[in-house]
């Protein structure tokens, strides 16, 4: 399969395919104790900064402000 003769919507739809069945699969996974560390880290320090992050709009905003 070219990846190039496909259409955008094609494109998508095989990345949601490629996506579901890694998470069907997730267990699978091999995260090494130093991601699995930096993970813990991350969601530890979401759950005490809170700050989800910027907003979609104003990013693509600053983007094409530029």
């Amino acid at each position: 399969m070219k990846i190039d003769s496909l259409t955008t919507n094609e494109k998508v739809v095989l990345a949601q395919q490629l996506w579901d069945s890694v998470a069907v699969n997730e267990d699978s996974l091999d995260v090494s104790a130093n991601q699995k560390a930096e993970l813990d880290r991350r969601v530890t320090d979401f759950e005490i900064d809170g700050n989800t992050g910027t907003p979609w709009d104003s990013v693509k905003s600053r983007i094409l402000n530029k």
